[in-house]
């Protein structure tokens, strides 16, 4: 394994589409989603572990999480677990663990990743991450993912690339949009230039931080600032300060769609960002009826296309229904229609107005 390269796994979401499952206090990267025997953090680690030092794995998390990173990830260093005092999206998360990763080592080249997607074919991204290494490591490039689009997905942000360009691996990117509306992803799956973007991306250290110079000089000010505490006892107190003057933004917004040494990887492997339960479903094994369930004392009857999520500890039947998310644990329970699964955050909204936090 070549000693220069680190992985970065950002695990500090609260996955609120997963609720109720998915919570505040113990969120969906620290819950096995899809009944594997692995949490999706776990298996994130597993994945990248097999190309990178474990000493060269980092998990930047909320400070609340740093205990459940610990305990599920016991081989991994507790200095490699980062804590985030606010959520701040991901340019601060990135911006910190450059420079942290820097000051351990100049010729850092990071891999950095959300930690609860779901890849299928895991060789295949293994080929395509060391590719990806290899590329970033050779020039100033900030690379990304994009995943060759299936369907005309409205959940997913698109990447425009110049497909003009013989003999590479990895092409100018020509532009970044959010999530369309359908007519507008279908005309992007027509189009054939447009992949969807993974949120996995590889850069060296210093590429990332000399970017964060020129696209956003103040944020690479308030972290310089406090970059001599990284990696001693000071480290944590030096974050919460650095984050009390930090905006929110992501680095997509900060840096991918200003910068022009932004190039992307068109990958397939069997990506899915697991980020609803309708996602959840389409990967999970399903019985003769294509009911997804969860649960040794669960029973579907005359039931089509559900996914059914409970505890062993009652018997749950589900009788005469299709197409239902059936969402059970031990102080609230979910049942939705599959179609209505983008409401999941609203209908929360309404359980905070009227319960307060204590069910999220």
């Amino acid at each position: 394994m070549n000693a220069n390269n680190y992985a970065v796994i950002m695990a500090g979401g609260i996955g609120s589409r997963f609720w109720p499952m998915s919570r505040t206090a113990y969120p969906k990267q620290f819950l096995d989603i899809l009944n594997t025997g692995h949490t999706l953090l776990q298996s994130t680690f597993n994945r990248f572990a097999k190309i990178i030092p474990v000493e060269n794995i980092f998990i930047v998390t909320a400070n609340d999480y740093t205990d459940i990173v610990n305990q599920q990830l016991p081989q991994l260093p507790v200095s490699n677990i980062i804590g985030e005092p606010e959520r701040k999206n991901t340019a601060p998360c990135i911006a910190l663990i450059a420079l942290k990763i820097k000051k351990l080592n100049p010729q850092a080249n990071l891999i950095v990743s959300p930690s609860d997607h779901l890849i299928e074919n895991e060789t295949v991204f293994i080929h395509h991450c060391l590719t990806a290494l290899a590329e970033s490591a050779a020039g100033d490039k900030l690379i990304t993912f994009g995943i060759q689009p299936s369907h005309a997905n409205t959940g997913y942000g698109y990447i425009q690339y110049e497909a003009n360009q013989p003999n590479t691996s990895a092409y100018k990117v020509k532009r970044f949009t959010e999530k369309p509306d359908k007519k507008t992803a279908i005309q992007f799956l027509q189009n054939g230039s447009y992949l969807w973007n993974s949120g996995i991306f590889f850069w060296k250290a210093d590429t990332i931080i000399n970017a964060f110079r020129m696209y956003m000089p103040n944020m690479f000010d308030v972290f310089v600032c406090g970059q001599l505490d990284l990696n001693t006892e000071k480290e944590a107190a030096a974050i919460e300060h650095i984050y009390q003057h930090c905006p929110s933004i992501s680095i997509d917004y900060g840096i991918l769609e200003k910068a022009e040494n932004v190039y992307v990887m068109p990958v397939a492997f069997g990506w899915n960002d697991l980020g609803t339960w309708n996602s959840a479903w389409e990967n999970a094994e399903k019985d003769h009826s294509l009911n997804a369930i969860k649960g040794h004392n669960t029973m579907a009857i005359d039931s089509r296309g559900c996914i059914v999520h409970s505890t062993d500890k009652k018997l749950v039947l589900v009788g005469g229904v299709s197409d239902l998310i059936i969402v059970n644990t031990p102080d609230a329970l979910l049942i939705c229609n599959k179609d209505n699964e983008q409401q999941i955050k609203e209908y929360l909204t309404i359980v905070k107005e009227t319960k307060g936090e204590l069910y999220l």
